[in-house]
Protein backbone atom coordinates (compact mmCIF):
# COMPACT_ATOMS: atom_id res chain seq x y z
CA UNK A 1 0.00 0.00 0.00
CA UNK A 2 1.62 3.57 -0.99
CA UNK A 3 2.21 6.64 1.30
CA UNK A 4 -0.72 8.37 0.02
CA UNK A 5 -3.36 5.87 0.09
CA UNK A 6 -2.20 4.55 3.93
CA UNK A 7 -2.23 7.94 5.28
CA UNK A 8 -4.86 9.62 3.52
CA UNK A 9 -4.86 11.97 7.57
CA UNK A 10 -1.87 13.54 5.44
CA UNK A 11 -2.62 13.51 1.97
CA UNK A 12 -6.16 14.37 2.15
CA UNK A 13 -5.74 17.48 4.99
CA UNK A 14 -7.34 20.40 3.70
CA UNK A 15 -3.86 22.66 4.50
CA UNK A 16 -2.32 20.32 2.02
CA UNK A 17 -4.74 21.73 -0.86
CA UNK A 18 -3.25 24.92 -1.04
CA UNK A 19 -0.40 25.97 1.45
CA UNK A 20 -1.36 28.61 3.54
CA UNK A 21 -0.85 32.38 3.19
CA UNK A 22 1.20 34.32 4.75
CA UNK A 23 -1.14 36.19 6.98
CA UNK A 24 -1.80 32.29 8.62
CA UNK A 25 -1.23 31.71 12.27
CA UNK A 26 2.11 30.65 13.02
CA UNK A 27 0.65 27.08 14.06
CA UNK A 28 -1.09 26.65 11.17
CA UNK A 29 1.84 27.33 8.83
CA UNK A 30 4.05 25.43 11.39
CA UNK A 31 1.00 22.14 10.89
CA UNK A 32 1.58 23.02 6.83
CA UNK A 33 5.45 22.22 7.32
CA UNK A 34 4.84 19.05 9.54
CA UNK A 35 2.17 17.92 6.92
CA UNK A 36 4.51 18.38 3.93
CA UNK A 37 7.38 16.93 5.94
CA UNK A 38 5.76 13.64 6.72
CA UNK A 39 3.89 13.70 2.77
CA UNK A 40 7.34 13.90 1.12
CA UNK A 41 9.05 11.16 3.41
CA UNK A 42 6.34 8.94 1.99
CA UNK A 43 6.85 10.30 -1.22
CA UNK A 44 10.35 9.64 -1.14
CA UNK A 45 10.06 6.13 -0.12
CA UNK A 46 7.14 5.02 -2.55
CA UNK A 47 7.80 2.80 -5.30
CA UNK A 48 5.52 4.57 -7.71
CA UNK A 49 6.68 8.15 -7.12
CA UNK A 50 8.59 8.03 -10.77
CA UNK A 51 5.48 7.52 -12.36
CA UNK A 52 3.29 9.39 -9.93
CA UNK A 53 5.48 12.14 -10.40
CA UNK A 54 5.55 12.22 -14.11
CA UNK A 55 1.58 11.15 -14.42
CA UNK A 56 1.28 14.92 -12.18
CA UNK A 57 3.63 16.93 -14.08
CA UNK A 58 2.66 15.53 -17.89
CA UNK A 59 -0.63 13.80 -18.23
CA UNK A 60 -3.09 15.49 -15.21
CA UNK A 61 -3.51 18.55 -13.75
CA UNK A 62 -4.15 17.64 -10.31
CA UNK A 63 -4.13 19.26 -7.13
CA UNK A 64 -3.23 19.09 -3.78
CA UNK A 65 0.52 17.37 -2.71
CA UNK A 66 1.80 14.96 -4.81
CA UNK A 67 4.79 13.19 -5.67
CA UNK A 68 6.54 15.31 -3.07
CA UNK A 69 5.30 18.27 -5.40
CA UNK A 70 2.77 21.59 -4.65
CA UNK A 71 0.67 22.43 -7.45
CA UNK A 72 2.99 25.64 -7.28
CA UNK A 73 6.31 23.48 -7.97
CA UNK A 74 4.30 20.67 -10.62
CA UNK A 75 3.81 24.46 -12.64
CA UNK A 76 7.11 25.16 -12.04
CA UNK A 77 8.27 22.14 -13.44
CA UNK A 78 5.71 22.29 -16.80
CA UNK A 79 7.29 25.63 -17.48
CA UNK A 80 10.90 24.48 -16.84
CA UNK A 81 9.94 21.97 -19.56
CA UNK A 82 7.18 23.85 -21.63
CA UNK A 83 4.49 21.55 -21.16
CA UNK A 84 0.86 22.01 -20.88
CA UNK A 85 -1.67 19.92 -19.51
CA UNK A 86 -5.65 20.71 -19.06
CA UNK A 87 -7.55 20.33 -15.99
CA UNK A 88 -9.56 16.52 -16.18
CA UNK A 89 -12.93 16.99 -16.44
CA UNK A 90 -14.09 15.12 -13.70
CA UNK A 91 -17.96 14.78 -14.77
CA UNK A 92 -17.11 13.89 -18.16
CA UNK A 93 -14.84 11.10 -17.00
CA UNK A 94 -17.41 9.66 -14.12
CA UNK A 95 -19.93 9.51 -17.65
CA UNK A 96 -21.78 12.69 -16.21
CA UNK A 97 -23.76 14.62 -18.58
CA UNK A 98 -25.68 17.81 -18.55
CA UNK A 99 -28.95 18.81 -20.94
CA UNK A 100 -26.09 20.16 -22.84
CA UNK A 101 -23.79 17.92 -25.71
CA UNK A 102 -20.34 19.01 -26.66
CA UNK A 103 -20.15 19.72 -30.59
CA UNK A 104 -17.57 19.99 -33.06
CA UNK A 105 -16.14 22.93 -34.61
CA UNK A 106 -16.92 21.79 -38.09
CA UNK A 107 -20.58 21.34 -37.14
CA UNK A 108 -20.67 24.79 -35.15
CA UNK A 109 -19.34 26.33 -38.76
CA UNK A 110 -22.12 23.75 -41.04
CA UNK A 111 -25.04 24.98 -39.78
CA UNK A 112 -24.37 28.37 -39.42
CA UNK A 113 -23.60 27.69 -43.29
CA UNK A 114 -26.88 26.09 -43.71
CA UNK A 115 -29.05 28.38 -41.95
CA UNK A 116 -27.12 31.88 -42.51
CA UNK A 117 -30.54 33.64 -41.13
CA UNK A 118 -31.62 32.20 -37.78
CA UNK A 119 -29.95 34.08 -34.96
CA UNK A 120 -27.45 32.24 -32.82
CA UNK A 121 -29.64 31.23 -30.42
CA UNK A 122 -31.81 29.14 -32.68
CA UNK A 123 -28.34 27.63 -33.56
CA UNK A 124 -27.54 26.65 -30.08
CA UNK A 125 -31.24 25.57 -29.72
CA UNK A 126 -30.62 23.06 -33.10
CA UNK A 127 -27.12 22.09 -31.94
CA UNK A 128 -27.93 21.05 -28.42
CA UNK A 129 -25.54 23.58 -27.05
CA UNK A 130 -25.12 26.58 -25.29
CA UNK A 131 -24.99 30.17 -27.00
CA UNK A 132 -21.67 30.84 -25.41
CA UNK A 133 -20.40 27.55 -27.73
CA UNK A 134 -21.79 28.70 -30.62
CA UNK A 135 -20.30 32.17 -30.46
CA UNK A 136 -16.75 30.51 -29.12
CA UNK A 137 -16.46 28.89 -32.18
CA UNK A 138 -18.09 31.54 -34.84
CA UNK A 139 -15.27 33.60 -33.08
CA UNK A 140 -12.39 31.13 -33.42
CA UNK A 141 -13.29 30.67 -37.14
CA UNK A 142 -13.45 34.61 -37.61
CA UNK A 143 -10.09 34.97 -35.88
CA UNK A 144 -8.99 31.99 -37.98
CA UNK A 145 -8.59 29.78 -35.56
CA UNK A 146 -9.67 25.93 -35.94
CA UNK A 147 -9.37 23.34 -32.96
CA UNK A 148 -7.72 21.06 -34.83
CA UNK A 149 -5.20 23.10 -36.43
CA UNK A 150 -3.53 22.79 -32.72
CA UNK A 151 -0.31 20.21 -32.52
CA UNK A 152 -0.43 18.76 -29.06
CA UNK A 153 3.05 19.35 -27.69
CA UNK A 154 5.43 16.12 -27.27
CA UNK A 155 5.41 14.69 -23.72
CA UNK A 156 8.68 15.89 -22.03
CA UNK A 157 10.95 11.85 -21.33
CA UNK A 158 10.42 10.92 -17.98
CA UNK A 159 14.54 11.58 -17.20
CA UNK A 160 13.36 15.50 -18.25
CA UNK A 161 10.34 15.51 -15.59
CA UNK A 162 12.78 14.20 -12.69
CA UNK A 163 15.88 16.70 -13.76
CA UNK A 164 12.79 20.15 -13.38
CA UNK A 165 11.98 18.18 -10.24
CA UNK A 166 15.08 18.40 -8.98
CA UNK A 167 16.29 21.93 -9.86
CA UNK A 168 12.09 23.21 -9.10
CA UNK A 169 12.49 21.46 -5.62
CA UNK A 170 16.54 22.48 -4.76
CA UNK A 171 15.29 26.42 -5.72
CA UNK A 172 12.51 25.72 -3.27
CA UNK A 173 14.93 24.73 -0.30
CA UNK A 174 17.50 27.37 -1.16
CA UNK A 175 14.91 30.28 -1.23
CA UNK A 176 13.52 28.75 2.06
CA UNK A 177 17.11 28.25 3.77
CA UNK A 178 18.33 31.66 2.05
CA UNK A 179 21.84 29.50 1.17
CA UNK A 180 23.19 29.17 -2.41
CA UNK A 181 24.69 26.05 -3.66
CA UNK A 182 28.22 25.72 -4.72
CA UNK A 183 29.39 23.59 -6.96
Amino acid sequence: MTGCIARTDIFQHRLMEEPPPASATRRTRERYEQLVREAKALCASCPLFTDCLYSAVAEHDVSGFVAGTTAAQRRSIRNLLDVEVQADDFDQLAGARGTRRPVSHEEVLRLRTQYPNDSLESLAMRLGCSLSTVKRHLRRARRGQSPAAKTPRPRPQVSAVLDAFDTVVEQHQQRRTGSTRVA
